[in-house]
């Protein structure tokens, strides 16, 4: 099975990683040149367009940070859907808006490609130890021959429902762990106010009604959690604009069907506000900034 994966940043280059030691040949394409160096490091093929890496494919995989950019790269001038060979499958896994991937599922279909969105849960922890969560929008066959491919990078595949209901449990998922990534850092930020130390608050949280994944394995306070993006200064991490990114789909969203949003309105301020003060890249659990302005 020879395999494109367009989107070798964070996220996708640490999967990417986990399909080359699975034994897999994987092209691959990414603008970064740093990037595309680590891929070839690991055993990947690097190709000069997302054309050229679907050109060999039987499974094309996207990562990628926009919808914008998930349309360009299937329906773009140099799109992928051109390329790829009838009964390809392609695999969406960025977090975008439904419409858009359902949208793009149309056109495959009409030229007998299989697509189905397949966005993650997990962070760069997960991606790298290959225990990401994927959220599946698919016909039944289309998740199964999905679900063969995503299970190397992945212990829980999930099957959501038709297309586009990948990214309905993901914008889900996020608004709730943004929600919640907040409330951590506002209780670590007033344990350490108030004197106790952080790692005997965290050890508490941790064994008590407060812990969360925002608490126990991406800490947003230093050296509590040593693999957590806070413990090597906020880097290589989910991006605080990606979160901000998401909460505005999920806020959108709700819009659409008049549901009200209050914790996610008041929470994509906060980011939004992050982003404003040039901390756009660091990580997303870096919104305990918020609470010591002193130290941001």
């Amino acid at each position: 099975m020879n395999i494109a994966f367009i989107g070798l940043g964070n996220m996708g280059g640490r999967m990417a990683h986990n399909l080359l030691k699975a034994g897999l040949t994987v092209y691959g394409y990414d603008l970064s040149e740093v990037a595309n160096q680590h891929f070839a490091e690991a055993g990947g093929v690097v190709c000069d367009s997302p054309q050229a890496a679907a050109k060999q494919a039987d499974v094309v995989i996207t990562m990628l940070p926009a919808a914008k950019h998930v349309k360009e790269v299937y329906l773009g001038e140099h799109g992928v859907l051109e390329t790829l060979k009838a009964g390809a499958l392609c695999i969406d896994s960025s977090t975008i808006d439904p419409k858009t991937i359902q949208d793009i599922a149309e056109i495959a279909h009409s030229k007998n490609i299989k697509i189905c969105d397949a966005p993650v849960s997990g962070g760069t922890i997960g991606a790298q130890a290959g225990t990401l969560t994927f959220m599946v929008g698919a016909d039944e066959s289309t998740y199964q021959a999905a679900k063969a491919v995503l299970g190397h990078m992945g212990k829980n595949v999930i099957h959501c429902g038709d297309v586009g209901a990948g990214q309905i449990a993901k914008i889900c998922n996020n608004l709730i762990l943004g929600i919640s990534m907040t409330a951590v850092a506002e209780g670590m930020a007033l344990g350490v106010k108030l004197g106790i130390d952080p790692k005997a608050l965290a050890g508490v949280i941790n064994t008590s009604s407060g812990r969360c994944w925002s608490s126990d394995v991406c800490n947003p306070w230093p050296h509590i959690s040593e693999n957590a993006p806070a413990s090597r200064g906020y880097q290589d991490g989910f991006a605080t604009q990606l979160m901000l990114k998401d909460l505005g789909l999920a806020v959108e969203a709700a819009g659409q069907v008049k549901q009200p949003i209050l914790l996610g309105g008041m929470v994509q301020q906060l980011y939004q506000q992050m982003c404003m003060r040039g901390n756009a890249h660091l990580d997303f659990s870096s919104i305990i900034h918020q609470y010591l302005p002193e130290e941001a």
